[in-house]
């Protein structure tokens, strides 16, 4: 396992917010016209619009030759911003590639994968491109992860034989490694992870129509990530609770844990024993991340038009029941267009970005139910999505990709006093 960060480091990550921003509601109500990308400024290049004051350098294209003699992947996905010696920042970046040849065969997970994670190390005073290389080769549909203080988690969206795991990667790791799966983590189609470094409970997505809710309960603090056990998310007193159709904003449920007897799936897929079980279906889950005490999950497709929920999970006292709030969903006429990939800014900010319908951009949920546009993806007009927000532990760079055009771009700008 890798060096541990400290655990300051890694909640400098963004999961720290502002103080008394807890008061606030965040439930969105949804407003005729919100859907309009109104404010930004056209970017000259064709890149990305965004708000005015605000810039952006593009850190890598798909292609691009790396320090360590490889090229840059296609298919950038989920990332996360660590902190790196010597005035930069690390980023660890998921490639959503299936079928492929690795990097390099020796330290493939497969020999016919193509997926994988590289790293970036970014300037932090001007977010500059230093160096990159690959961590991870040989896997497959690498889509989401999240960041902890033990290292990236890199999630697999397969679950074929000999795939669908979890895989841990070190943000120091200048050459590639050795992969290390976490099996106890469950094998499935997974999408993100959000780590509670309180309890050491690891919260897991999962992107199927009928997907479950997760979470990996370790037996010991200081190794989250072996033994344990997988639970499976249920609303107390109902059976396959579905939590994608006819829900209301700012509904809230009691929720408790049920056990996944076989998180491996030898021979019936983990979301099936959970619901058998009485599990809640959640549609599509995708991103998810952790927060202070809350870890907030995205249904893709979820609600009354299909475009997309926003829950949040609020972590209680072991002696209470965890709670399961509706925050957002698009309604009539259209919100946001299916979130996928999220983070939760260091002020408190929650950043949705797009996987819809052109054209996909990046949207905001205040802390005060504001929903507002932050960036718009300008190229051909916006059909690919993007992938990957997160930001930098100052809060002065938020880091994203346009998936399909293979590029990572670098964003700053006055992100405090936008409103």
């Amino acid at each position: 396992m890798p060096p541990k960060l400290s655990r300051r480091s890694f909640l400098s990550i963004g999961a720290a917010t502002v103080a008394g921003a807890g008061a606030l509601s965040w439930i969105y109500l949804s407003r005729k016209g919100a859907k309009e990308a109104t404010g930004l400024v056209a970017d000259p290049a064709g890149i990305i619009d965004l708000p005015p004051g605000f810039s952006y350098r593009v850190l890598q294209r798909e292609g691009d030759t790396m320090n360590d003699g490889f090229k840059a992947p296609s298919a950038p996905d989920g990332m996360a911003c660590f902190s790196g010696e010597q005035g930069t920042w690390v980023v660890l970046r998921n490639h959503e590639i299936h079928q492929g040849k690795p990097a390099d065969p020796r330290f493939a997970v497969a020999p016919d994968r193509g997926g994988g994670v590289s790293r970036l190390v970014i300037d932090q005073a001007s977010g500059a491109l230093r160096s990159s290389n690959f961590v991870l080769t040989g896997t497959s549909r690498n889509c989401s992860g999240g960041p902890t203080p033990f290292g990236w988690l890199s999630c697999e969206e397969v679950e074929e034989s000999g795939h669908g795991y979890v895989f841990l990667c070190d943000p120091r790791a200048a050459t590639l490694q050795a992969p290390h799966p976490l099996p106890a983590l469950g094998r499935f189609p997974h999408e993100a992870a959000a780590f509670d470094p309180g309890s050491g409970i690891t919260y897991l997505s999962e992107d199927t129509s009928e997907s479950a809710i997760y979470r990996h309960v370790p037996d010991h603090l200081n190794r989250p990530f072996v033994g344990g056990q997988l639970q499976a998310l249920k609303v107390s007193s109902q059976d396959r609770f579905d939590l994608s159709q006819d829900r209301q904003v700012g509904d809230q449920f009691a929720v408790e844990w049920v056990n996944i007897a076989d998180p491996d799936a030898t021979d019936t897929p983990t979301r099936f024993q959970a619901h058998d079980q009485g599990a809640a279906v959640l549609s599509r889950g995708e991103g998810a991340w952790f927060d202070r005490s809350s870890v907030y999950l995205c249904s893709t497709d979820g609600g009354p038009i299909g475009e997309g929920q926003l829950y949040r999970l609020d972590i209680a006292d072991p002696a209470k029941p965890d709670t399961l709030m509706l925050l957002a969903q698009a309604e009539e006429g259209g919100d946001f267009d299916r979130p996928d990939n999220i983070t939760v800014s260091p002020w408190g900010d929650i950043f949705l970005a797009e996987d819809g319908d052109s054209p996909n951009g990046v949207r905001v949920l205040k802390p005060d139910g504001r929903l507002l546009y932050f960036a718009r993806n300008a190229i051909k007009g916006g059909k690919s999505e993007i992938t990957g927000v997160c930001f930098s532990p100052d809060g002065q760079w938020l880091f994203l990709n346009i998936q399909w055009e293979g590029l990572t771009l670098a964003i700053t700008g006055p992100f405090t006093n936008w409103s």
